[in-house]
């Protein structure tokens, strides 16, 4: 019979030093010194082994052969979760709204220490789920405990122009039957609006008028959710950490004044610098249909084919443009394509006519910079006070009311950020749902690790040039 190999006694005290060290470096990072309880375990497991951790060793074949599965599956995954909450994470672009900076079908290192990892909100969640588990389709986190909002110090922070993975914003509340879970908002003015009798001229209207008939078109829009479970299901809400994880590029910084005027984005009156491969939308009249070897040059998917066909404008960046206009021979006419859609932008309750190429101006809120408050003003900041910094804010007999004080000032507690696709005519963005918080900032994306091209297959989709490509180079 073997003995049992004896551990080494300095090779043991020198381990738990290690990790000693280790995990009091942690706690001081994490600013958290309740973890201090954890290290007479720590202890036990290097020095003393008082308690049989691995007991299941010394069981029968079958137990122990299960209960080996049990222990390394809770060890990956009690692993990634650490991994995930506070150093990096995965992320695939699922959307066009980058184009054609990020592609649709990039895998994305996403760094959380780049700005600082944020203490888990919901701290109790299946690793690998954002908030729902797949299959069974039911929450994948538990609401009880909910912490308060806090970052841990981190490298840096947003910068102009970063590419920034974050919680989206609007996505607080959902309707749980729609697929994209993320138009509440949007879908209880919009069915307000046809609900609303008798709708008045809004430009008209006093600025408390104006803010009486939104509400009413809200409430309105509202009660045909809660009436058509069977078409929106339940109204449900989830916190800041548990809703979808958006990217797109930073172009507005907190204390910055952003107003876009034919679709160039000024912060203080100076034209922000464009990204190189921003994207615009452009009727556009072919006398033949793009060759493959046409979109597989200029990078054209099946996506904006689709919208070429049906509805005769494309997406297209200005070194496509400039090329078509060289092709006499697929090239009939081009022009570009202005938007005047405006009861979907941000804030949907402001009436002030702003269109995606010109809105604003709009003054980004800083953190400890207070703002003169008006019924004018109100509907822009009225979601940061209100459901961002949870405040209580009423408006009664013309005045404005902020937890039961009368008021024409707020100072705000948090920094804010004006988030916008570089495919500007194809991305739901600040322009449609306001400001990001800083408390939904997850991280900062470093490099793409995998990408794949949704309109092949196999190993042809494979976007080879793609791996390894650091995104700070993406300008």
């Amino acid at each position: 019979m073997v003995k049992k190999k004896e551990l080494n006694p300095k090779v043991q005290w020198a381990k738990f030093i290690a990790v000693l060290v280790l995990y009091l470096l942690f706690l001081y990072w994490v600013e958290s010194w309740w973890g201090l309880f954890v290290i007479p375990f720590i202890f036990d497991v290097y020095i003393t082994k008082k308690i049989k951790w691995q007991w299941w060793k010394e069981s029968e074949k079958p137990v122990k052969f299960v209960m080996s599965w049990i222990d390394a599956l809770v060890f990956a995954l009690v692993a990634v979760y650490f991994i995930n909450q506070f150093f990096f994470q995965n992320y695939v672009i699922p959307s066009s709204s980058l184009e054609k900076s990020l592609l649709t079908g990039d895998y994305l290192f996403v760094s959380k220490v780049s700005y600082g990892p944020r203490i888990p909100q919901t701290p109790l969640t299946m690793p690998l789920t954002q908030h729902t588990l797949p299959v069974v389709e039911c929450k994948s986190y538990v609401e009880w405990p909910h912490w308060d909002y806090r970052r841990v110090k981190g490298l840096g922070q947003v910068q102009l122009n970063d590419i920034v993975v974050f919680n989206y914003p609007a996505g607080d509340t959902i309707c749980t039957s729609l697929k994209y879970q993320t138009e509440y908002y949007n879908l209880c003015y919009g069915y307000g609006y046809p609900s609303y009798p008798n709708m008045p001229n809004l430009d008209s209207l006093t600025a408390e008028k104006r803010l009486q008939v939104f509400s009413t078109l809200y409430e309105m829009g509202k009660n045909v959710l809660l009436t058509n479970p069977q078409e929106f299901g339940e109204i449900d809400t989830r916190p800041t950490d548990r809703r979808e994880n958006y990217v797109k590029r930073c172009v507005g910084l907190p204390g910055q004044t952003l107003q876009i005027k034919d679709h160039i984005v000024y912060l203080d009156g100076k034209a922000n610098k464009e990204p190189e491969n921003v994207q615009y939308t452009y009727n556009l009249k072919l006398k033949r249909h793009f060759t493959e070897e046409e979109m597989e040059e200029w990078n054209i998917t099946r996506e904006e084919l689709v919208s070429l066909n049906n509805n005769g404008y494309m997406p297209l960046t200005k070194r496509v443009v400039e090329e078509l206009k060289k092709r006499p021979d697929l090239l009939e006419s081009i022009s570009f394509h202005y938007d005047r859609e405006e009861w979907s932008l941000y804030p949907q309750n402001g009436n002030l006519h702003w269109t995606r190429d010109n809105y604003g101006p709009i003054w980004i809120p800083k953190k400890g910079e207070s703002i003169n408050l008006t019924l004018d003003n109100l509907p822009i900041y009225e979601r940061c006070i209100r459901a961002y910094e949870e405040n209580d804010l009423q408006v009664r007999d013309g005045k404005i009311f902020i937890n039961g004080k009368e008021t024409n000032k707020y100072t705000f507690k948090l920094d804010y950020y004006w988030m916008m696709g570089d495919n500007r005519h194809n991305s739901a963005d600040s322009r449609y749902w306001g400001f990001v918080p800083e408390d939904h900032i997850v991280g900062k994306p470093i490099f793409i690790w995998w990408s794949s091209d949704p309109d092949r297959n196999g190993i042809s989709g494979i976007r080879w040039n793609r791996i390894g490509k650091i995104v700070d180079n993406i300008k």
